[in-house]
């Protein structure tokens, strides 16, 4: 549990330094360039990720402490949530979608969507330090994102939104049906 804690503390630090320590960030972008700071912060987030994944990894081998036991309607919620978690990480990446015009912040959003979604699924001690620590942070950058820059409310495209959900729709199915049970171990409709 301990480096599933390390890389939450170090992946979700680094992603909040922005909001965090705007001037901070500025400093080091101007002593050692943009390059340099996108590499720094590439190599700390990875490091972070890595740490987050292996010790979830650990974790999951170390004695089960269940905190709750999710009822069996639970993986149906999950199902809808991911899902739209999916549309709403597809609409990050898609210009002029009327999501990103409406909640203005979609991958923030889809992290929310996700985070719940396991949550709701999972009542493992280790499974709520990892999708709780992303919950609690994916809010609360939320609401700081929501706070500083409101969605505009205007310049999404039905053309864009359309596109954003077909592919959304498609990640959703490739990743539920087929990589999930592949990269994680678990199977999500078993």
């Amino acid at each position: 549990m301990v480096w599933l804690i390390a890389g939450l503390l170090l992946f979700l630090g680094v992603h909040s330094i922005r909001r965090l320590a705007p001037q901070w960030r500025e400093e080091r972008i101007a002593a050692i360039g943009t390059g340099g700071w996108k590499g720094l912060y590439s190599v700390l987030a990875i490091a972070g990720f890595v740490l987050l994944i292996g010790g979830y990894g650990k974790a999951r081998y170390e004695p089960l402490v269940m905190l709750w036991i999710p009822p069996a309607g639970m993986r149906h919620a999950a199902f809808l949530l991911t899902f739209l978690a999916f549309l709403s990480l597809a609409a990050a990446f898609v210009p002029r979608t009327h999501i990103r015009a409406r909640f203005g912040h979609p991958m923030v959003l889809a992290v929310i969507l996700w985070s719940v979604a396991h949550l709701l699924a999972n009542g493992s001690r280790h499974d709520v330090v990892l999708f709780g620590s992303f919950l609690v942070w994916s809010t609360l950058l939320f609401y700081a994102s929501y706070r500083s820059e409101p969605p505009k409310r205007s310049g999404g495209t039905w053309a864009g939104t359309l596109l954003a959900l077909l592919i959304g729709a498609a990640a959703w199915a490739g990743f539920a049906f087929f990589l999930h049970v592949r990269w994680i171990g678990v199977t999500p409709f078993a």
